[in-house]
């Protein structure tokens, strides 16, 4: 609720004449740009706005430490420069308020540069008392939930959300200046598919219709590939109904794109220029600092073979694994996954031996061809598939297939993930029929692969959760009696 002194300022405010909530306010010149250009703009006139986030002194002076968009500057209030109507707004004035203050570029006997106000404006009145612990706020739920607490007081919380902006646009022009045309493709589909997960589920109430929040927009983009176009791709945003922790949020987003006449060795060049080329654009270098350990983005990335290393680690060749050896595995190896088939045992055992030594960017290549339903066999070895996963510290950021395009091969896996849907594999996607009428029309020899946005930003950004990098990640609910404590 409003705290009660800030609703007497705020009609006082009104009585005296003051719009305590205009409708602009015209600036010239953000926070870092004066105290980055001081020796050109000291003792020029210039116009800032901002959140007050911290007062001191009283009286005919005042020093307002204002935060913008781009940092923070401070603002000074003497009652011997500024106007009457300036002054008697302090009065009025409480942190947490935004203003806007025009006046001199100066510095302050202790060297601070500073806006010395000839006017100050109230740009909106704030009706709450920030908690003092957001000065240094700590209690990671409240951060999440009231995430624009967290920015007003965290400058590094909106670093971060700049740099993963900064990720994405690149990503972006980086495709665009390769040929690429992105598209849109539906978020609520009929036939959910292109990946294994448990999806979100809701209706069309006008078409008496159940559909699903896509976990991947795979067989869309391939669609249009089968349509004619050679060069696709799309910045997604999925869904997947399954487990919160510092590297998954059900909610995510990826960049999803596709080329006819590729493979997945053309993919890997590719990805190499694409990533190596976003590290050197961001810092200067190809070497960065993660969790105090450095990671090289230096090309060529290394490449490790999926089944020889997992064999050379536990002795267990994965490629001839049955259901039924998978479960005796799995018990042996203590390992915790609630479907005990030969894909998530293999895929346990991998997370287990292998992804832990992932840290500088590498190629995992060559998966057992069951984990692969929408991969070409490798060839010369159909217990393979032409697949690679991306990794850079340990954490998975990108995936990639020569796609699979004979439609007879395409509807025999199909057949297979509905065969171990019915045997409780919840996460293998139903057939997608469409789609298999699309391919049947002729999809072209491509190359397919989805990177993730959030992963990469958690690397680049030095961040331990993928929660710090989403503007508004999932939380458990609030509980009614919290949120009665705050009121």
């Amino acid at each position: 609720m409003a705290d009660d002194s800030k609703m007497d300022k705020l009609n006082r405010l009104i009585k005296e004449g003051v719009t305590p909530y205009p409708y602009s306010y015209k600036t010239t010149h953000k926070s870092s740009h004066i105290t980055s250009h001081y020796s050109e703009l000291e003792g020029k006139q210039v116009s800032v706005a901002g959140r007050v986030m911290a007062r001191r002194g009283m009286g005919k002076l005042s020093f307002l430490d204002v935060f913008d968009s781009a940092g923070r500057i401070q603002v000074l209030v003497r009652a011997d420069s500024a106007d009457e109507s300036s002054m008697k707004l302090l009065e009025f004035l409480d942190t947490g308020d935004i203003i806007g203050a025009e006046g001199t570029v100066v510095k302050t006997k202790k060297g601070e540069i500073t806006v010395e106000a000839k006017r100050i404006t109230m740009l909106a009145k704030s009706l709450r008392t920030l908690p003092e612990k957001f000065h240094g706020l700590t209690d990671t739920e409240l951060r999440y939930r009231k995430r624009y607490l967290d920015l007003m007081v965290n400058q590094n919380v909106r670093n971060f959300l700049s740099t993963r902006a900064a990720i994405l646009k690149y990503f972006r022009d980086f495709l665009d200046s390769e040929g690429y045309t992105e598209f849109e493709t539906p978020v609520l589909q009929p036939t959910y598919g292109g990946a294994n997960a448990k999806p979100f589920t809701t209706e069309y109430a006008a078409l008496n219709t159940k559909v699903y929040l896509r976990i991947s927009d795979e067989l869309y983009l391939k669609r249009l590939i089968i349509g004619g176009f050679d060069k696709v791709y799309e910045v997604s945003k999925d869904f997947r109904n399954e487990d919160i922790d510092s590297t998954h949020n059900p909610e995510f987003t990826q960049i999803e794109f596709y080329e006819a006449y590729k493979d997945y060795e053309d993919f890997m060049k590719l990805t190499e220029r694409m990533v190596s080329g976003l590290v050197k654009k961001l810092f200067g270098s190809y070497k960065i600092t993660y969790q105090g350990r450095e990671v090289d983005f230096t090309p060529p990335f290394k490449r490790v073979y999926w089944v020889d290393e997992l064999k050379k680690k536990t002795g267990i060749d994965i490629t001839e694994m049955t259901d039924a050896e998978a479960a005796l595995i799995a018990k042996k190896e203590g390992l915790e996954t609630d479907i005990k088939n030969a894909y998530h045992v293999s895929d346990s055992l991998f997370d287990k031996y292998v992804k832990p030594d992932l840290w500088n960017p590498a190629f995992v290549v060559d998966f057992p061809a069951y984990m692969c339903p929408l991969t070409k066999d490798k060839r010369g070895n159909p217990k393979l598939s032409e697949r690679f996963e991306f990794f850079i510290a340990g954490k998975e950021v990108g995936n990639c297939y020569s796609e699979l395009t004979d439609p007879i091969e395409q509807r025999k896996k199909f057949e297979a993930q509905d065969s171990a849907r019915k045997k409780g594999d919840y996460e293998m996607p139903p057939s997608d029929t469409d789609f298999l009428e699309a391919i049947e029309y002729g999809m072209p020899p491509t190359a397919g692969m989805g990177i993730s946005i959030d992963r990469p930003a958690m690397i680049l950004t030095d961040t331990a959760s993928i929660k710090e990098v989403i503007a508004f990640p999932a939380v458990k609910p609030e509980k009614p009696e919290k949120k009665e404590k705050e009121k």
